[in-house]
């Protein structure tokens, strides 16, 4: 997205007015017809026996969709909070900002593998001096997020794998983690000792940026990583209750915190991102002989209601951006 702002620059002010347009409409359309194509040719879980489940627990009580709605908002709300901190060391920028970012953000990169898109998107908020800090920033905050998915999920799996006999070819996990922690070793090796760089970026950059940040800012981002995973993780187990599934909140966490790590781990498109946390989910609350249809329901409404609506919202932010505002700031 960012290289096609850029190239926009090339052509005449009606033409990149048209073409802007072409490409607010073709994200917005395409989000809205793969949302729909998502929820209508599901092979696990067909949308009359979704809406029939949700119905038949009383999802739809006042009460309970005041609840999950205040869950998704303030997800939302601390992963704007986060990225306005985190920008604070370039460029103060309103709440309000924040949030256009996040979710514009989001809209934009839902067909792109693993919402790798995002960081297109969020440079082309800000001038072009402040856009490789800003690459910066946004990986920075992924990998904070990451940490506590990796962390939490550690624990939550040691705990699964103590209390379940697993059948797990634990040879051929070793020699999976092995390959990739030496092509990441090698890529990092290369970068830092052959000076390989990609348009200005090198492992030296990155740690040269990530230290100049306090250590005050470090602690802020991480809290407010971890609160995030808190509320999306309580909403999960929040809706496992109104479901009427029996779970302690230890041993509903045990396997929500499990579910993010497998899920996190898989490479996809945002589209199929239900599919593959369902598939894992359906496996863990396998164990507790758990209905398979109720875990589909669940994970379906996790993704409605903490991706699909925030990018209802960030549809307006795509269709109001004006890619030459920020170059004139």
């Amino acid at each position: 997205m960012c290289f096609f702002v850029a190239m926009l620059y090339s052509v005449s002010y009606k033409t990149r007015q048209f073409l802007l347009l072409l490409v607010k409409l073709s994200i917005v359309i395409g989000m809205a017809y793969f949302v729909y194509h998502r929820l209508t040719n599901n092979q696990r879980l067909d949308i009359d026996i979704f809406w029939e489940t949700i119905q038949n627990n009383r999802v739809f009580h006042v009460n309970n969709i005041l609840v999950l709605l205040l869950l998704s908002a303030l997800n939302w709300i601390l992963e704007g909070l986060k990225w306005k901190a985190l920008t604070a060391s370039l460029k103060r920028i309103s709440f309000k900002d924040a949030m256009e970012q996040s979710l514009g953000a989001l809209t934009a990169s839902l067909l792109t593998p693993n919402r790798i898109g995002e960081y297109g998107a969020k440079v082309v908020y800000y001038s072009k001096n402040h856009r490789k800090k800003v690459l910066f920033l946004n990986l920075w905050s992924n990998m904070l997020q990451m940490s506590v998915t990796i962390i939490l999920g550690a624990i939550g799996l040691y705990f699964f794998l103590s209390h379940f006999e697993v059948a797990i070819d634990y040879y051929r996990i070793l020699r999976s983690v092995a390959i990739l922690i030496a092509i990441v070793v090698a890529g990092l090796f290369g970068l830092r000792h052959r000076r390989l760089q990609i348009k200005g970026f090198s492992f030296q950059k990155i740690k040269e940026f990530v230290q100049k940040m306090t250590l005050r800012l470090h602690i802020q981002a991480w809290a407010l990583s971890l609160l995030r995973y808190a509320t999306f993780s309580f909403q999960f187990f929040f809706l496992l209750q109104m479901f009427g599934i029996t779970l302690t909140y230890f041993e509903a966490m045990m396997l929500i915190t499990s579910m993010y790590l497998i899920a996190s781990l898989v490479p996809t498109v945002f589209i199929f991102d239900v599919v593959i946390r369902g598939g894992a989910a359906v496996w863990l609350f396998g164990f507790m002989q758990i209905n398979e249809l109720t875990i589909l329901c669940i994970t379906s409404l996790m993704w409605l209601l903490n991706f699909v609506l925030p990018s209802v919202f960030g549809s307006y932010y795509v269709l109001n951006f004006n890619a030459w505002k920020t170059d004139n700031e």
